[in-house]
C-alpha cells in the first residue's frame, strides 16, 4: 500500500467527488423465482452475462461450453440459506476469484486498492472536497475525533491509518448489505468502492431501494445496474460518471482500469 502512496499531498485526479444526497427511482416488479434462478445457474456455470449482447453471450456459451462438464463433475457443494433457499453453488474451490463466495470471507484486493487512489487521490493536507466536506488522505472525511481543521496537516502514517480504517469500515458495511448473498471477488471490490464513495447512508434501503431491492432478490445484473451514483452536492459530477462507469466495469467483467485513459467512456453525457 505504500508503494501506491508515493506522491502524497497531490491529489491524482484533483478534489474527489463525493455525493451528498443519493434519491433512487422506486423499485420495480421482480422477475419470476423460477426465471432468476436459471439465469443465476447459467452465470456461476458457463459464466455467461445476460447483459451483454446475444451475439457476445452466445459466444461466451460456446467458448464455455469446453470446460461445462467439468464443473459439473467436479466437487461441488449447494448451500442453503435459513430459509431453505438456495444461496450459493459453490464448484470446486473457495477462491472468490473462480466462484462466489459468502462475503465474511472476502477482504479487498490489491487491484481495488490501486483503484480507490487512483479515483480519491492522495493528500496530506486537510481541504474541501467539492461537496465541501473537510477530507484528508484518500477521501477520508473528517470526523470531530479526528481533531483536524482544513488547513492542517497529516503524517503519511496518519494517512495509511485512516486509509486501512476506512477500508475495513466499507467492508464491514458491505457485508451487512449484502447479508448472505454470495459475491466474486470483483464484485465485492465493487461494492466497497461504492460504500466507501457515497457512505453507508446513501445505500440503505431508504435511500436505495432498488439497490437493496436487487440484493434481496439475488439479481446480479440488477444490481450492476444500481452501481450509478453521480450527484454532489445536488448536481452532476463528472468525476463521479467516470467512477460509477469504472465501478460497473469492474462488478460486470473485472474490469478495474480507469476508463479516462482506456477511452472507454460513455459518449451519451
Amino acid at each position: 500500500m505504500r508503494r501506491l502512496l508515493q506522491d502524497l499531498d497531490t491529489p491524482l485526479d484533483g478534489a474527489p467527488d463525493r455525493p451528498a444526497t443519493a434519491s433512487r427511482p422506486r423499485v420495480g416488479e421482480a422477475e419470476s423465482t423460477d426465471l432468476r434462478r436459471a439465469r443465476r445457474a447459467a452465470r456461476r456455470v458457463f459464466r455467461v452475462n445476460p447483459s451483454r449482447s446475444a451475439r457476445r453471450s452466445a459466444t461466451a456459451m460456446l467458448t464455455a461450453g469446453a470446460v461445462g462438464l467439468a464443473a459439473f463433475t467436479g466437487p461441488s457443494a449447494l448451500r442453503t440459506g435459513s430459509d431453505g433457499s438456495e444461496s450459493s453453488l459453490v464448484l470446486g474451490s473457495d477462491d472468490p476469484t473462480q466462484n462466489r463466495i459468502h462475503a465474511s470471507r472476502i477482504s479487498t484486493s490489491a487491484q481495488f486498492k490501486r483503484a480507490l487512489v487512483q479515483e480519491e487521490g492522495v493528500r496530506q493536507v486537510v481541504y474541501r472536497d467539492v461537496a465541501g466536506y473537510p477530507t484528508v488522505g484518500v477521501g477520508h472525511l473528517i470526523e470531530p475525533q479526528d481533531n483536524l481543521r482544513v488547513g492542517d496537516r497529516v503524517s503519511k502514517e496518519g494517512v495509511l491509518g485512516f486509509l486501512d480504517g476506512d477500508i475495513a469500515e466499507a467492508e464491514g458495511h458491505v457485508r451487512d448489505l449484502v447479508g448472505d448473498l454470495p459475491l466474486f471477488q470483483h464484485e465485492f471490490d465493487a461494492l466497497v468502492d461504492l460504500v466507501y464513495n457515497v457512505g453507508r447512508g446513501n445505500v440503505s434501503a431508504s435511500e436505495s431501494p432498488r439497490l437493496n431491492a436487487a440484493i434481496d432478490a439475488g439479481d446480479y445484473d440488477r444490481i450492476a445496474s444500481e452501481l450509478d451514483y453521480t450527484h454532489a452536492a445536488g448536481r452532476v459530477a463528472r468525476g463521479l460518471e467516470f467512477r460509477s462507469e469504472r465501478r460497473a466495469a469492474i462488478f460486470v467483467s473485472a474490469s478495474y482500469e480507469d476508463p479516462r485513459e482506456t477511452g472507454s467512456t460513455r459518449t451519451d453525457v
